[in-house]
């Protein structure tokens, strides 16, 4: 009688109330929300290596953030609309899950998203997401996001804005202003005065989470990927927990249907404070790291694959 094969390492647990738990070694690194009583789906929590989450839902001071929901993509202007403030009447819908991925090494989620402007039954852009979550060092976490935007019209501009794709709010105490963070990028530069609309190949947020019985340092670092548009990318940063990389900080980006957006970022929830050095090895792994591409998957019972390229 054959022996049944061991769990993976790395898993994707689907949970009720739309959400999708990823696992490593049966402890939640990262959860996926994509319920319709939000307007656009998010990531919550991105937990640190001991436990701690890294990211808040919210701004810690201001009602009018509420869109800050942890990590979530959206954009101020595409085709003129907003996706990114609440209330707009566009909205981000998950359509369906394609793959989730078990593995050794890594977990990986591939889901198709709608992007509708409220006005009109069909969306505006077709969003590919791709996330494979790996485990990293002394049970730190690596969150590679690969989306692809495919208008649904022949081209399709996304206007200039220093808000939009990637956002990412870390948690009150990691925050510069509301705890101890100490924001800093590539280039050796501190806090937001200095980082602030500049070029940079990664932006950290570091500080202590927990508690006063429980403290820990820990932190998120956020990569931009050699392939982007405008890499190395401006960065839309603030003291009171944001960052973000902001392709159109400079000018519109402008897609279409036969040659769509592709944008990859990289985010690592690790320990203690910014380590330099281990940052700017990770940001030259990640620039020869292969795109992944869903693939029609060889095996009965499983539509979808995901593959390096």
């Amino acid at each position: 009688m054959a022996t049944p094969s061991c769990p993976n390492r790395c898993r994707i647990v689907p949970l009720p109330e739309h959400r999708a738990r990823f696992e490593m070694d049966g402890q939640e690194r990262l959860a996926w929300y994509h319920g319709s009583n939000y307007p656009r789906p998010f990531f919550y929590p991105l937990r640190g290596p001991n436990g701690h989450t890294l990211t808040r839902m919210g701004h810690p001071g201001a009602p009018s953030h509420e869109h800050h929901r942890s990590i979530w993509f959206a954009h101020q202007s595409v085709a003129g609309r907003n996706f990114w403030e609440d209330g707009k009447g566009t909205v981000i819908r998950q359509r369906q899950w394609l793959c989730y991925q078990d593995g050794p090494s890594e977990a990986v989620m591939a889901v198709a998203l709608e992007w509708m402007d409220g006005n009109h039954p069909k969306p505006l852009v077709e969003h590919e997401l791709i996330v494979a979550v790996q485990p990293c060092g002394r049970n730190e976490t690596l969150v590679e996001l690969q989306s692809t935007f495919v208008p649904t019209a022949a081209q399709l501009e996304f206007g200039k804005t220093n808000f939009g794709f990637l956002g990412v709010r870390v948690a009150k105490c990691v925050s510069a202003y509301f705890g101890n963070g100490v924001l800093a990028d590539s280039a050796g530069r501190l806090g937001e005065p200095a980082i602030f609309g500049r070029e940079a190949r990664w932006v950290d947020y570091s500080g202590t989470v927990g508690t006063s019985v429980r403290p820990a340092d820990g932190g998120i670092t956020y990569f931009d990927y050699p392939e982007n548009p405008g890499y190395p990318n401006h960065w839309h940063v603030r003291g009171d927990g944001w960052m973000a990389a902001s392709p159109c900080m400079q000018a519109a980006l402008v897609t279409t249907r036969a040659k769509p957006l592709v944008l990859r970022f990289l985010l690592h929830a690790h320990g203690g404070p910014l380590n330099a050095k281990v940052a700017r090895d990770l940001a030259s792994r990640f620039a020869r790291r292969r795109r992944m591409r869903l693939v029609r998957a060889p095996s009965p019972h499983v539509q979808y694959a995901v593959e390096r390229i």
